[in-house]
């Protein structure tokens, strides 16, 4: 890997420091953290394709391939970065181009991960440049199952702890997770024309789009936004149980991504539902106290 490339591959992980709650913190065992950072890199990478937030200059169409004018064609680049990806899984072939997914390969052979969730985050990529409405509650439920799910699944994956009860409930946090982010980024997801808030509550609750582009929440939109948290409320509960059944650092993980989940929900509540002048954040106080909270309730 030359030092450019290296720059380029640093650059995508650094964006770690912006998450509310580290994939990989300080406590884990390293050989995990190496793990961890290698599919949140990879993570990371898919959504940028997907959302157009590539860095400039098209090295990235560059490396999978590409002419560099084709890093504004998102299908295209989400087509060679699943080509690149299917590298990563053959054994005799030499490899792939991209330095993220030279960096997973190793990850994936120590653990025997499999494509399927890595598919699933390029499909959910994809589905965005498709769809930009859900109709229903199942609709949206479906997406993160694409969208966010496989991102829990691969955290088991690493840290050997996969079994299909926790799996299930890693689905409900990830599913929950992924609901709370758009429920802070309403706005911005609007500015991309994408809701995700599905038409079928939206037409309950009597909201607009154009209610969602206005500076602040009418009560309705409020009443709204308090309906899917509550949501997203209760799948937290129904996953939270994943956090009593592991032990040592990885209950430490896990409490912090559902203690992140729980303290956002808390900013938003705490924003009075308001969530169209920016994104309600949660403190790494309230972060901490509430991943405290749920290691005293599961321990």
């Amino acid at each position: 890997m030359t030092a450019g490339t290296d720059a380029h591959a640093r650059a995508v992980l650094d964006k770690a420091a912006h998450e509310n709650f580290p994939v990989a913190p300080f406590f884990v065992p390293r050989a995990w953290r190496e793990d961890l950072m290698a599919v949140y890199g990879y993570a990371r990478l898919v959504d940028d394709i997907g959302d157009g937030d590539l860095a400039p200059g098209g090295r990235d169409a560059e490396l999978l391939g590409l002419d560099r004018e084709q890093t504004d064609d998102r299908l295209a680049m989400l087509d060679a970065f699943e080509a690149d990806l299917r590298r990563v899984f053959d054994t005799a072939g030499t490899g792939p181009r991209h330095p993220l997914l030279l960096r997973l390969r190793p990850t994936v052979r120590r653990h025997g991960l499999t494509p399927e969730p890595f598919l699933g985050l390029i499909e959910a990529n994809r589905q965005d440049q498709r769809v930009r409405r859900y109709a229903t509650y199942d609709d949206l439920l479906a997406y993160c199952e694409l969208s966010a799910n496989p991102v829990g699944r691969l955290v088991l994956g690493v840290t050997g702890t996969a079994s299909p009860e926790r799996i299930r409930r890693s689905d409900a946090v990830c599913t929950a997770l992924q609901i709370i982010e758009h429920l802070q980024d309403v706005a911005e997801d609007l500015g991309r024309d994408r809701v995700y808030l599905p038409a079928e509550d939206m037409e309950r609750f009597r909201v607009t789009e154009a209610d969602l582009a206005l500076p602040t929440s009418g009560a309705s939109v409020r009443a709204l936004v308090a309906y899917e948290a509550e949501r997203a409320g209760h799948l937290l509960n129904e996953g939270t149980p994943l956090v009593g059944s592991v032990h040592g650092r990885l209950k430490l993980l896990l409490a912090g991504f559902v203690g992140g989940g729980r303290a956002a929900l808390r900013a938003v509540a705490a924003a009075g539902y308001d969530v169209l002048p920016g994104p309600p954040k949660a403190t790494r106080l309230s972060v901490l106290r509430e991943a405290g909270a749920t290691l005293r309730r599961e321990g």
